[in-house]
């Protein structure tokens, strides 16, 4: 006998607040940087919610207590990690130099199964286009890739320079996809008349012609347009 409709709603619905529920008991690393083993917990935990909604041989109790006891078995080694380095290097691993001394090390982009290519992207991404700018990269428990470049291309800071330097905060999204943020405006202490003149004096007339714009502490206003019919130069392998 195939579920209802209706009850393959109510399951559904089910399935979203539990997983909700559980992911905030898991903590917010469940959505930002994964392990291995939080990676497996979490689409086994997403597979089980979505047999609840569709499969009828899955009862609604029986989903709940799986996912709990996934849940529980996570928290459970999430303690166990902090609690000793030993298990910690077992369920989450241990970090892999790729690049040592500013050389390339090829044992360890065969540990992590990556080409020249992936590593070039994951540079590019990092804001190094230069591999030679690179002193070390490693890949982190979580698949992120860590670097530090060069001394020589480190750049300077006010410290370094002994430059004092005022209070930056950080910036208020004004105009996003042509819509003013009222809220925001209003959190700085402006309006929207104050928005509209600024933006008139840098020569934007219609709110609609901008993608975004975004205000600092010191009310310096930056505005990018929309430019649909621009072409992207292409990325040479």
């Amino acid at each position: 006998m195939q579920k209802t409709f209706f009850l393959m709603i109510v399951e559904t619905i089910t399935s979203i607040i539990v997983l909700f529920l559980i992911t905030k008991i898991m903590g917010r690393k469940q959505i930002s940087q994964l392990n291995i083993f939080d990676f497996i917990i979490g689409i086994t935990i997403g597979n089980i919610a979505a047999e609840m909604a569709v499969n009828k041989e899955v009862s609604l109790l029986d989903g709940v207590v799986a996912m709990a006891i996934y849940a529980a078995f996570s928290v459970l080694v999430s303690i166990l990690t902090t609690k000793s380095i030993k298990a910690r290097r077992f369920f989450t691993g241990t970090p892999i130099i790729i690049i040592q001394d500013g050389k390339l090390l090829e044992s360890g982009l065969k540990k992590i199964r990556f080409d020249i290519n992936d590593l070039l992207e994951e540079c590019r991404s990092n804001g190094y286009f230069d591999l030679s700018q690179i002193e070390y990269a490693i890949m982190e428990a979580n698949g992120r890739i860590s670097f530090l470049p060069k001394s020589k291309y480190v750049p300077l800071t006010p410290d370094d320079m002994k430059i004092k330097t005022s209070y930056k905060g950080l910036t208020t999204n004004l105009v996003i996809d042509g819509k003013i943020m009222q809220d925001n405006l209003k959190e700085i202490g402006k309006n929207e008349k104050w928005l509209l003149t600024r933006l008139k004096n840098n020569g934007y007339e219609l709110i609609d012609d901008i993608l975004l714009v975004t205000c600092d502490t010191d009310e310096k206003i930056t505005i990018f347009e929309k430019n649909a019919g621009l072409k992207a130069k292409k990325v040479l392998e």
